[in-house]
């Protein structure tokens, strides 16, 4: 198989987009998420998403299919919330590994479809790995702010079985991302090491922060350049940002990173900021005119859509990407 590492010496490469937008155009019932398998479960299960994996994966293939023919490289696993902490909303902590294993299983089929039918334009399954809806630096209650919600090494125990069970299921590589606290981040990357070092593995690394408002901080206060010196003790493919901004807000975060990392560099924006509903506006044709600022001025290794992105979006940045060269590293 190609390495990635390769790939990204000849051109920017295409992540996919966001999965929530896509399955939201299924309308799955309660019945749907819960398939014959979980038919009598004892919480509602209505709204996650990972569950999807098992109990609708034509529906996910489906998806995985449709960003790979929009011009996608690399397509992210559905695992955004796939830790025992995450599932324990759904009372699913006994799934987690299964849930990743055959997210995983899914994405590579597909991939390899594509690669076989295309093979001078290999594809790739990053195994995506969220935040978790906790976090090790903050306190959740104003009134106590030295109380913790979740500690390191719960973080790191709860990754640490998500990251075997996506390497199990043959992931290219692995993707930390929407990074709102770098404890937390910090705590994945530890567990990947650990797994890395017990398998011997050289499996690649990619870290996407998010900077959450116009402050240009991390939720966790830090700036830019203290997210990229907190995760540059790791050897990674590359680091970046993504989620709540959109590519016009989030070019000058993206710019000061890509004047300082001698990493690849990647960005998976959402499709501008969201509306009174909670919804993104933004057309392909308006993102690809903030993504083409990226591509000028030389920022961007690997590219993608977050929020409120899907197909279109994706076949527009291939599209405008085709017409670039990719960001060359600084020699050290």
């Amino acid at each position: 198989m190609s390495n990635i590492y390769n790939e990204l010496q000849k051109r920017i490469l295409i992540l996919d987009g966001a999965m929530g937008t896509m399955l939201q155009d299924y309308d799955f019932s309660e019945d749907d998420y819960r398939g014959a398998r979980f038919k009598d479960y004892p919480t509602p299960l209505k709204g996650n998403n990972d569950l999807l994996s098992l109990t609708q994966p034509e529906a996910i293939a489906e998806i995985h299919r449709k960003y790979f023919e929009a011009g996608a490289d690399i397509v992210e696993t559905n695992t955004f919330s796939g830790t025992t902490i995450a599932m324990a909303d759904y009372d699913m902590e006994n799934l987690v590994y299964e849930l990743n294993y055959e997210s995983a299983k899914i994405a590579k089929r597909i991939a390899d479809e594509f690669t076989s039918s295309q093979p001078h334009k290999p594809r790739f399954v990053a195994g995506s790995i969220g935040p978790t809806n906790k976090t090790a630096s903050l306190s959740p209650d104003v009134n106590r702010p030295e109380y913790r919600a979740i500690t390191f090494d719960e973080l790191r125990l709860a990754y640490k079985l998500q990251v075997e069970a996506l390497m199990d299921g043959g992931v290219d590589l692995l993707l930390v991302e929407t990074i709102f606290d770098t404890l937390n981040a910090k705590a994945a990357l530890f567990a990947i090491e650990q797994v890395k070092e017990e398998r011997n593995s050289t499996i690649p690394i990619m870290v996407s922060g998010t900077i959450t408002d116009a402050s240009g901080r991390t939720l966790s206060g830090q700036t830019v350049e203290a997210f990229l010196a907190s995760v540059s003790h790791i050897q990674l493919l590359s680091v970046g940002f993504n989620c709540a901004l959109g590519a016009e807000q989030l070019k000058p975060y993206l710019q000061r990173l890509s004047n300082v990392t001698n990493f690849h560099t990647s960005a998976h924006p959402n499709a501008g900021l969201p509306n009174a509903f909670g919804e993104y506006d933004e057309t392909p044709e308006e993102m690809t005119g903030f993504i083409d600022a990226y591509f000028k001025d030389n920022l961007i290794n690997i590219i993608g859509g977050c929020c409120g992105t899907n197909p279109a979006h994706i076949k527009a940045i291939s599209g405008l990407a085709e017409n670039y060269e990719p960001r060359q590293l600084k020699a050290n």
